[in-house]
């Protein structure tokens, strides 16, 4: 049945839609595991800057990361539905910017007593 308000919309092929999911689910995934980074990171090195600096950059990339996941989702699944080009995203090129980051803080870190 098609909901009146979505009158203009599609039901697109059920793997994509589930496609759309699984991707979704690798983006939280890794956001649940960044999360956890964070808090061991901060839970199991001893207290400085560096590891406060590590920490909070997990945590951030990690909320940053769950929220452009949903929200890519919701792009993606409306494009589908209304047979458009998928949109572009931002979440890869911050998530490389931000693991590059973290990788220097904690590179910096082990170098530097």
């Amino acid at each position: 049945m098609v909901d009146p308000d979505r009158a203009d919309e599609n039901e697109p092929d059920y793997r994509f839609t589930l496609a759309n999911e699984r991707t979704f689910l690798a983006w939280i995934r890794t956001a649940f595991g960044l999360l956890a980074g964070g808090v061991a990171i901060d839970q199991l090195i001893a207290p400085s800057p560096a590891r406060t600096a590590s920490s909070i950059a997990c945590l951030s990339m990690a909320t940053v990361l769950a929220t452009g996941a949903y929200t890519r989702w919701r792009r993606v699944q409306r494009a589908m539905r209304q047979d458009k080009p998928l949109p572009k995203s931002a979440l890869m090129p911050a998530i490389a910017c931000a693991s590059g980051m973290i990788a220097v803080i904690a590179m910096l870190s082990v170098a530097l007593p």
